[in-house]
């Protein structure tokens, strides 16, 4: 009998359904990148889903984020995103949390019920906090590096930290990493170089430029939050290419 998982079942089989539909993923940071990540993962039958971000919709995040709308702006997007899970999958267990991970704000998350963590997060400290929590719990986790200044998705790539470079992000995170003696972390990220924005085009404030904000687009966060959701599902149900 046909359902909305049939197309999926051709690939992966009915164990590989089965699997997907006993696991619990968490997703921190659902923006750009990890709203995709979610996509992805709900279309192919999650059983459980953990979405944290402390955000609210703006209108600056139309452009890239596929809970961002006009009817949606100021609402939070765990909201927007719990919505639009179950209009796809009413049969997937949505558990959100309005709140910015970091050390102190840790304690509330159940890592050791976790198959599998995505680090979709913009700060350095959040994201080697969680990928140490991860490790504390030996949870399997993949960490999105940075997505932004980017126009060709073709440049992205899957590789352990340790083995990443141009990215400037990956470079901030493999040297924590090693001061912290942590190895083994697959990540997502670009080999890009990263575009400077054209001076004209940086909102000046008090007479400074603000280079903090990265440019960004439709396809580039996208892009690579479809390819971690793949790395997860692949990963969840044992998926070896032949």
């Amino acid at each position: 009998m046909e359902n909305q998982f049939s197309r999926t079942q051709l690939l992966i089989g009915q164990e590989g359904i089965d699997k997907l539909a006993n696991v619990r993923v968490a997703v921190f940071g659902i923006g750009g990148v990890g709203g995709y990540v979610v996509e992805a993962l709900v279309r192919s039958g999650l059983g459980e889903i953990d979405i944290i971000d402390d955000d609210n919709v703006s209108i600056t995040n139309i452009n890239r984020q596929i809970y961002a709308t006009h009817s949606t702006i100021g609402k939070p997007k765990i909201d927007v995103a719990k919505e639009r899970i179950l209009d796809i999958n009413p049969a997937c267990k949505v558990n959100t949390y309005k709140v910015f991970y970091s050390d102190e704000s840790s304690a509330q998350f159940e890592f050791d019920k976790y198959d599998y963590v995505v680090d979709a997060i913009d700060t350095v400290s959040a994201k080697i906090s969680l990928i140490m929590k991860a490790k504390e719990y030996n949870v399997p986790i993949i960490c999105s590096m940075g997505a932004g200044n980017k126009m060709d998705p073709t440049k992205f790539e899957v590789a352990d930290i340790s083995k990443t470079s141009v990215c400037p992000l990956a470079r901030i995170i493999r040297n924590e990493l090693k001061k912290r003696r942590i190895s083994k972390v697959k990540c997502v990220y670009s080999k890009e170089t990263p575009i400077k924005p054209k001076k004209e085009d940086i909102e000046i404030k008090n007479n400074e430029f603000k280079h903090k904000i990265p440019g960004s687009n439709s396809f580039a966060p996208a892009v690579a939050g479809l390819i971690i959701a793949g790395e997860v599902i692949k990963d969840l149900i044992g998926y070896k290419h032949c």
